[in-house]
């Protein structure tokens, strides 16, 4: 439930913002298009399907705006962020943005890819009055979507996700990870409210080389469907009004909305400084464990012979592109849920939060003063107040998978893996996998790095190590814990 106190109340029934207006449409347009190519009895459907999603998604913002309340001091749950909220700002930007962008783009008719697909990016003016472009916005910023067409392609056509469920799914409620980086990057990064999409903010060397490795990444991911790397769902840049720029991609969330993971892993390979404290990960059940600390514990996949063939081969391919394009510091990482406890800790619930930016709109009045500083603007920006942070409890996660990735071999299982011994029978286990972190180049920087921390420790065992080095020794780590290897201990420093 939100507090918000506002003057316009009166007006609140009668408009109920521009976001659930222009999801609505864009969602309405999605189906159409899919409609035009379908037999007729299929495109009656397809619109009486459209036409509820769209009602549904009005219903839950006209429901939203109605629940403000005139009490703005005593909120039931959480805590109020104010407008100057960092985050606040960020994420209303991020999610405007990438409304418009993706919406645009997805209305056009599909062709194939060119060269030039690979490079483009396109600008986008946001302010608080909006024009024949874009709409209004509370804030000023600017919006760049780099290379719609091929993050298109790669979503619709090798990444299997429905259109309409993307768009709505990024332009409501967000969740709030109490985590960082599961690695020492210091990206920060939300949910979108169905927990199936990460938003991570990435620094602009990062953005620089996804944009140079794209070409190579698409053809991976063509080529390997049920490949491990992160999967890209788009790369944007939001541009403050004080000039500061923020980079950020659209990711899949490894981890699966309808399950609790009792134990996560960051697997590299590396044991030097790789452990993250026992006593420390007793008290936090979402602690984010390391290389030893999976070697201290004796853990291993538990697989059968089938499943092992498929994940060494995948993983093969996948640390070999990663070595053609002179990676290093990813990691692999390993969310493990318990069938036996199930979702009965509510690990889930006690660490996620919800953040709603939907701040309901004014009708606008006649005013022959135009752009951000024009009276009318003024005016709507001193309605922006605040908005709050509830705990999960206020929102429904799901308890079944109904994903896009239950066609995918490593992701079938209830959205991942299950644990299976040697005659391929069901163990009490169900892995979540996934390469993370791989927009980390072999620059100068990491090679001054490998010399200083190899003056200390073993040279071969530390994290910046050379990208052919690195992706060896990487796939033979992960060869190694799997049921049949010779486990991680060979692994750890004298």
């Amino acid at each position: 439930m939100h507090t918000v106190h506002l003057s316009y109340e009166a007006e609140l029934d009668g408009d109920l913002g521009e976001l659930a207006t222009d999801i609505q449409q864009q969602a309405e347009q999605i189906w159409k298009e899919r409609m035009s190519r379908r037999a007729k009895a299929a495109q009656e459907a397809e619109q009486e399907k459209a036409k509820h999603d769209a009602e549904k998604s009005l219903m839950r913002t006209a429901s939203l705006v109605r629940g403000f309340s005139k009490n703005e001091e005593n909120p039931l749950v959480g805590n109020l962020i104010g407008e100057g909220h960092v985050n606040y700002v960020l994420m209303y930007n991020m999610l405007t943005g990438i409304r418009i962008a993706v919406s645009r783009w997805q209305a056009k008719l599909r062709r194939p890819l060119v060269p030039e697909d690979f490079t483009a990016a396109h600008k986008y003016s946001f302010d608080i009055v909006g024009n024949e472009l874009t709409p209004s916005a509370k804030y000023d910023f600017k919006f760049k979507d780099y290379a719609p067409w091929v993050f298109r392609e790669l979503r619709e056509s090798h990444f299997h996700l429905d259109p309409a469920d993307y768009l709505l799914s990024l332009t409501a409620k967000y969740i709030l990870s109490e985590l960082g980086s599961p690695g020492k990057s210091g990206s920060f990064f939300y949910f979108s409210r169905d927990y199936r999409f990460i938003i991570k903010t990435i620094h602009h060397t990062e953005h620089k080389f996804l944009r140079k490795i794209l070409p190579e990444y698409y053809e991976h991911v063509k080529a390997n469907p049920h490949t491990l790397l992160s999967r890209f769902y788009g790369l944007h840049r939001v541009k403050l009004p004080r000039g500061r720029k923020i980079h950020f991609v659209i990711m899949n969330n490894l981890f699966p909305p309808h399950k609790d993971v009792h134990e996560t892993y960051d697997l590299k390979g590396s044991t030097v400084g790789r452990e993250y404290p026992e006593e420390k990960a007793a008290l936090n059940p979402r602690a984010v464990l390391k290389d030893l600390n999976w070697i201290n514990r004796h853990r291993q996949l538990e697989i059968g012979p089938e499943k092992r063939a498929l994940l060494t081969e995948q993983l093969r391919r996948d640390s070999d592109l990663l070595k053609l394009l002179h990676v290093m510091d990813y990691s692999l990482l390993v969310g493990i849920h318990n069938v036996a406890r199930g979702n009965r800790d509510n690990v889930r619930r006690n660490t996620l939060k919800v953040f709603s930016p939907a701040v309901p709109m004014v009708k606008r009045k006649p005013t022959q003063v135009k752009g951000p500083s024009s009276p009318e603007a003024i005016a709507m920006r001193r309605l922006v107040r605040e908005s709050d942070i509830q705990n999960l409890e206020s929102i429904t996660l799901p308890e079944e998978d109904h994903g896009e990735r239950q066609h995918l071999i490593f992701y079938q299982e209830d959205g991942g893996i299950r644990a299976t011994d040697e005659e391929n029978k069901n163990l009490d286990q169900i892995y979540y996998l996934g390469i993370i972190d791989i927009l980390t180049p072999y620059t100068t920087l990491k090679k001054m790095e490998h010399v200083w921390k190899g003056l200390s420790a073993d040279i071969h065992k530390i994290s910046p190590v050379p990208p052919a080095e690195y992706a060896d020794r990487f796939f033979s780590f992960m060869k190694a814990i799997m049921r049949g290897g010779e486990g991680g201990e060979r692994f750890k420093s004298e």
